[in-house]
């Protein structure tokens, strides 16, 4: 957008009874309100994240002993969950409520293992298949990063 069609823009709003405008072209946002307050925004391409089940396994097992607790290899019929997104960890909904999960519970695929409060948004994350949580690999409340394990379990045969 230049200058001239902003300006009729402004010429336009003055006659008509509307108070703001917002105009999105080209990667770039104008937002005109009565009263000369002008803003430019560069519009930010909304990321896309694969599903957890998607990540690559050299990446998950590069993370593991960093954040785990102990470092013994996994077998390799177990299930890694992992952080779909970035943000907080939480085991429960709230710090009053039991955890979704702990280790040795039996899950289902599509169970809540978890909440990822990532702005203030609480994202749940599911189990991904059938089985026994085997380890918790993330403390209550830490930080977590796109693709870092969570949990592991054991498939259930």
């Amino acid at each position: 957008m230049n200058l001239k069609e902003l300006k009729e823009l402004i010429e336009m709003l003055k006659d008509t009874d509307v108070s703001e405008l917002e105009i999105e072209r080209s990667g770039v946002k104008v937002r005109i309100r009565k009263g000369g307050d002008v803003t430019f925004h560069t519009a930010m391409p909304r990321m896309e994240y694969p599903p957890a089940s998607i990540v690559a396994p050299a990446v998950a097992e590069a993370l593991a002993p960093q954040v785990g607790k102990s470092a013994e290899p996994a077998k390799t019929n177990q299930i890694k969950v992992t952080a779909p997104i970035v943000g907080t960890f939480y085991r429960s909904s709230s710090p009053d409520k039991p955890a979704y999960v702990e280790v040795g519970d039996v899950v289902k695929k599509g169970q809540v293992l978890c909440i990822i409060e990532a702005m203030k948004l609480m994202n749940e994350i599911e189990s991904e298949a059938a089985g026994k949580i085997v380890q918790i690999v993330v403390e209550n409340s830490s930080p977590v990063e796109y693709g870092q394990p969570l949990f592991v379990i054991e498939p259930m045969s």
